[in-house]
């Protein structure tokens, strides 16, 4: 199945997107796509339902494809060849970091340059979503306590995450730095994470052109791993990493974003995005 919710911003409906490429309404069913839905039985009350007797749902904004995302973990240097290209060593061990989920926008909403960013960057990654809690699970039951998978662009200021000082939070946390969907692919429908392309262009230019075989530390290691650090909840999200690409690692010169730029990015089955960056504008964070 493939899960979202549709409307405008506070007011978005849940939805399933039906084979013939229509949005069918779920509000009859749901009043929300929450972690609940995520769980064994919530998907299978979903299967359960005929998309040809739901309403379809007219085209509109691509909302967060669930609510309540209680934790955003991600995952760095997960990908050999994006450590190379950032100078780094190949981790040993998964490094973990978080996005606040203030960062969290739909797919393609606007992308906003916090003040004073000079150095604000892309990462096409791949989202896992939880849908069984997990705490301590082997690396052999990990991915039975998986929902989904979606699409993540982890938005990245890297002067503020890399020059100034304490952890990378603070470079990866800024307001719209999370665009997520533009929806969730049941884990039934990805059978192999680790074989799936992924891209992003910035105006047009290929920049980004991965694999999700070449990550260090896969899916089942990384929910297993992180299982042992804190428990996962349904409806939490790991972003797992990116590949090489990223405007930090262009060479002769970095190239990062500035208002009026435009990224497209997407995974193979899992959609794509489609954000357009301004300048600093609380109304475009606050609706």
């Amino acid at each position: 199945m493939k899960l979202g919710r549709i409307g405008p911003r506070g007011q978005e409906k849940p939805a399933l997107l039906h084979s013939d490429g229509t949005w069918r309404d779920l509000s009859g069913l749901l009043a929300d796509i929450t972690p609940h839905t995520l769980t064994l039985a919530g998907q299978a009350a979903l299967r359960a339902l005929n998309p040809e007797a739901l309403p379809v749902l007219p085209a509109g904004r691509v909302g967060l494809p669930w609510s309540g995302c209680g934790k955003f973990l991600c995952v760095g240097l997960n990908y050999a060849d994006h450590a190379a290209e950032s100078n780094l060593p190949i981790p040993q061990e998964p490094v973990l970091f978080t996005k606040h989920t203030s960062t969290l926008v739909g797919a393609n909403d606007a992308v906003v340059l916090p003040q004073g960013s000079v150095k604000t960057d892309w990462e096409v990654e791949l989202g896992v979503v939880i849908g069984t809690k997990a705490r301590y699970v082997s690396e052999v039951n990990a991915l039975s306590h998986v929902a989904g998978y979606c699409v993540v662009n982890d938005v990245s200021e890297r002067e503020y995450q890399l020059e100034r000082g304490g952890t990378w939070d603070k470079g990866k946390g800024c307001d719209t730095f999370g665009p997520v969907g533009p929806w969730l692919v049941t884990a039934d429908e990805v059978p192999d994470p680790q074989s799936l392309s992924m891209w992003l262009d910035v105006n047009g230019h290929r920049y980004q052109n991965g694999n999700t075989q070449t990550m260090v530390f896969g899916v089942a290691h990384l929910v297993s791993y992180i299982s042992r650090f804190t428990t996962l909840y349904p409806g939490d999200l790991i972003t797992t990493g990116t590949p090489p690409g990223v405007g930090m690692g262009v060479k002769p010169n970095a190239v990062y974003l500035k208002p009026g730029d435009e990224m497209r990015l997407g995974i193979q089955g899992l959609g794509e995005q489609h954000q357009r960056v301004f300048a600093w504008d609380p109304a475009l964070i606050d609706g």
